[in-house]
């Protein structure tokens, strides 16, 4: 069995429930800065073993895989140390905050032959999970558009000091849950256009980056998409509408993923409708605690078959390349939000050799 180790407790929580739980793969370390969140975790989930220093991780031989949970800006850091020191690697998404560091990330990641997977872990939710099932068994046709949307009434966030920062930016916080949908079916996005404003409320409250946000993207062989986030207002009832949505347009039918819902609606190419929901047990799987803020079983998913393509030896997706796409594709959004124009992927990959 595959031995694991989490840097960083506060999102680092959802992995701990995950890796406890799993047949796959043995939670042998965490490790956060804070000893006072190590102390809870440890009480949390009778987890005794804890550090506050990263190199007990990086020298402990018997560890395999570091799973990264550090604020962004730490991550090209992390994820170099632990390639360095012959360690599989699991980060978070976003990948990294600078492209500046993606090529010597990526050369390493080769010649050190260890594996770098990306956490987005919105992907591995059951009706993300059934719809991309779906669509790859050819249910729907070929696809002909994407639209993804994230629309959260996060007011609450604008009481936390930090969601008022210049560095804060629900572009990255937010929208980079339905941009990588966007990029599981479309991987080849050449262009991007956005609007954003930052709403009355956000006003209010001091935000200094756009709530409020609308993009369509432009794919190499033509077909488009378009994602929308919108953060400081209410939302629709959930019978209504969802937060998260991802719907695929396709020649022979349609579906629809819901996110928090545990919803997915699908008009197959036989024209027959399917609603599906999920029950208590499922629920309960994937919520583990503080409501739907934690969602450990996506976590699960993630790890055990990030441990599969280990001992199998497959590429497990997102991996490092796909990460740094997607770090590229929010960079070009945030570029057209300040220039209110159109702006190239391959421009923004260009300015850092990639």
């Amino acid at each position: 069995m595959l031995k694991i180790a989490i840097l960083g407790l506060g999102e680092g929580r959802s992995t701990m429930s995950a890796a406890i739980e799993s047949s796959k793969v043995e939670l042998v370390k965490i490790c956060d800065r804070n000893e006072d969140l190590c102390k809870q975790r440890a009480k949390e989930f009778d987890f005794h073993s804890y550090t506050t220093n990263y190199e007990d991780l990086l020298n402990d031989t018997s560890i395999d895989i570091i799973a990264i949970y550090t604020p962004d800006h730490l991550h090209a850091q992390h994820v170099k140390q632990a390639l360095l020191h012959g360690k599989h690697v699991i980060c978070t998404k976003p990948f990294i905050d600078d492209l500046s560091d993606a090529k010597e990330l990526l050369e390493l990641s080769k010649t050190s032959g260890k594996k770098v997977f990306i956490g987005q872990s919105s992907r591995f939710f059951e009706p993300a999970k059934r719809q991309r099932a779906d669509y790859e068994a050819g249910l729907i046709g070929d696809l002909i558009t994407i639209e993804a949307q994230y629309h959260a009434d996060h007011r609450w966030f604008l009481k936390k000091e930090w969601s008022l920062l210049q560095s804060f930016k629900w572009l990255y916080g937010g929208l980079s849950h339905p941009v990588d949908f966007i990029r599981w079916y479309l991987p080849n996005i050449e262009e991007v256009m956005g609007y954003g404003m930052i709403s009355s409320n956000g006003k209010n409250a001091g935000l200094k980056n756009e709530d409020t946000m609308h993009f369509i993207f432009k794919a190499t062989d033509g077909r488009i998409a378009r994602v929308s986030g919108v953060y400081t207002s209410p939302t629709q009832p959930a019978q209504r509408d969802s937060g998260m949505s991802t719907i695929l347009r396709a020649t022979e039918g349609a579906s629809q993923a819901d996110y928090h819902e545990l919803r997915y609606a699908v008009t197959d190419k036989t024209g027959e409708e399917k609603v599906i929901t999920w029950g208590d047990s499922t629920i309960k799987y994937y919520f583990r605690f503080e409501g739907q803020s934690h969602h450990g079983g996506e976590y699960q998913n993630y790890l055990e078959y990030f441990a599969d393509s280990i001992e199998q030896d497959f590429e497990a997706y997102p991996n490092m390349e796909e990460g740094i796409g997607t770090v590229a594709l929010l960079q070009a959004m945030d570029k057209s939000l300040q220039t209110g124009m159109p702006v190239k992927i391959a421009n923004i990959l260009n300015e850092y050799g990639l």
